[in-house]
């Protein structure tokens, strides 16, 4: 697939199914998150990876973040919760790993080279055949879930990404009028 193939047609895929991607394309995947860009060589992203049981332990995390916000959620929510992360056989976490007071490199220079991190997965997974999915959602912003992920202060939790065989049908990818979003000074 060419480079402006990849651009033009990848797209999120909500519905993905096992195996998770093997070692090698898994390699390959984070070779492409690497490459993003990084002003003075920060490298601020880390990445966490759930597959198998960590998937039900992120779970475990979710529905201990949903507890401590609503003590009298029901059993029935909570094993809802829990499921969340059983939509995909792999997840990666995608962190923003601020180093905060960096002359010219000030925090959001930093998340959003992270988010072109967590891009470059998409973009990776999607070149490879595979699905992907980004998802935040409460859960990437919840003092739990961060707690539990190792989280500094500083650092921010950019994305869920959910990765998998393709399943289900893809959806047409929607046409958009480029002059909507460009304003030229000429």
């Amino acid at each position: 697939m060419d480079a402006l193939t990849l651009l033009h047609q990848r797209s999120s895929m909500g519905k993905l199914m096992g195996p998770a991607p093997g070692p090698e394309q898994m390699e390959a995947i984070y070779r492409a998150a690497l490459r993003a860009p990084d002003h003075k060589e920060l490298r601020p992203w880390r990445f966490i990876e759930f597959s198998g049981e960590g998937l039900e332990r992120l779970g475990e995390l979710f529905a201990e973040a949903e507890y401590r916000e609503d003590p009298s959620i029901e059993d029935a929510a909570l094993d809802a919760v829990r499921k969340k992360p059983l939509r995909a056989p792999m997840i990666i976490a995608v962190i923003a790993k601020v180093t905060p007071d960096v002359p010219k490199v000030p925090k959001i220079e930093q998340v959003i080279s992270a988010g072109c991190a967590a891009h470059g997965i998409l973009l990776a997974a999607h070149a490879l055949g595979l699905g992907a999915m980004w998802r935040s959602g409460k859960y990437a912003f919840d003092p739990t879930v961060r707690k539990g992920l190792g989280l500094q202060e500083e650092d921010e939790l950019i994305a869920f990404l959910y990765l998998g065989q393709l399943g289900g049908r893809h959806k047409p990818i929607a046409e958009h009028d480029i002059g909507d979003f460009v304003e030229r000074w000429t």
